[in-house]
């Protein structure tokens, strides 16, 4: 990181650490991650968990099959505007398979491998996309598991990748119906089932929090939307620049406290406060190398505001 004052503070008095919100602020800015059991659509669960939590707006990112389960994650608030940003995630799959007839491990292992790297990837009827053809990257296709006519598999791969379709194809190599028994999802992105929870869990988590006034579940299954851009670089900014910010002004030369080194005319970075809050992603309008000789003008431009209007105080007048 480039310093470029060493003076800078931050009030106590406006904002907070995003590991200090309460459950109102995560409401209004956080995600939780939902182990989703077979059944209900992912529409349908989001639908529940925001009625029984009284919240206008839950969405969620990375639609899973009604009878698939595992890694499902929901968006509150301002979260909601990095939905794009969750249904572009890699993901992982466990997935059975049953073949139509008996057959050697070697030719099922042949046969997967023409499934892996860049392949036709077409939805299957019943998916809620259009059906057309393209490319998805399959990066890992193996056996776990497998006893001459039912295969435990894992599945790594690019999002928007139809498991159903890989499913179908693999027979059409193999002269025989494949069909998919059972779908998991361990991992969506960075995300993991080891993060996740029921809804079960999440009911009694609000339960005890609404009506007997014990935060601690509530707190350790909400999580702030700034978990969410962990690998995008960042640049630290003042209270007044994170001010202007909020209500769509660029980020100008005097309001940045630091950068990362050697980022490029429109690397996307995310502009945090002194507290580690995020305000905005935006993309920067001059090299970072210039910037620590630059004393005015603009650093960066805002592609989405994330930070409440007026969380930190205007210093301009209106």
């Amino acid at each position: 990181m480039i310093i470029l004052d060493n003076e800078a503070q931050t009030s106590p008095s406006h904002g907070c650490k995003p590991e200090e919100r309460t459950v109102e602020q995560l409401f209004q800015s956080g995600f939780i991650l939902l182990d989703k059991a077979p059944g209900p659509s992912s529409h349908q669960v989001s639908a529940w968990a925001r009625d029984m939590m009284g919240l206008e707006k839950l969405g969620h990112g990375g639609t899973l099959d009604p009878f698939a389960t595992g890694v499902l994650p929901l968006l509150a608030g301002k979260a909601m505007r990095l939905t794009g940003r969750i249904l572009t995630h890699d993901k992982s799959y466990l997935a059975i398979l049953k073949i139509g007839r008996e057959i050697e491990l070697s030719e099922l292992e042949e046969n997967m491998a023409k499934l892996t790297g860049k392949v036709y990837n077409v939805p299957p009827e019943i998916s809620a996309v259009k059906v057309q053809v393209r490319t998805r990257r399959i990066s890992r296709f193996e056996i776990l598991d497998f006893d001459g006519k039912n295969a435990l598999t894992h599945i790594e791969c690019e999002a928007g990748t139809y498991v159903r379709t890989m499913a179908r194809d693999l027979g059409l190599l193999l002269d025989t119906p494949v069909e998919l028994k059972e779908l998991r999802r361990p991992s969506s992105g960075e995300f993991s089932l080891k993060q996740s929870v029921t809804m079960q869990q999440l009911a009694d988590a609000h339960w005890l929090w609404k009506e007997k006034g014990d935060a601690d579940a509530i707190n350790r299954i909400l999580h702030p939307l700034e978990d969410m851009l962990s690998d995008v670089p960042r640049i630290v900014i003042k209270d007044g620049a994170a001010a202007a910010l909020s209500h769509g002004a660029p980020l100008l030369r005097p309001g940045v406290v630091s950068i990362p080194e050697d980022l490029g005319v429109g690397s996307e970075v995310l502009l945090v406060t002194l507290k580690g809050e995020a305000v905005a992603l935006a993309n920067l309008v001059q090299p970072s190398k210039v910037i620590p000789e630059m004393t005015q003008g603009e650093v960066a431009k805002p592609n989405c505001v994330l930070m409440p209007e007026d969380t930190y105080p205007r210093s301009w007048k209106k």
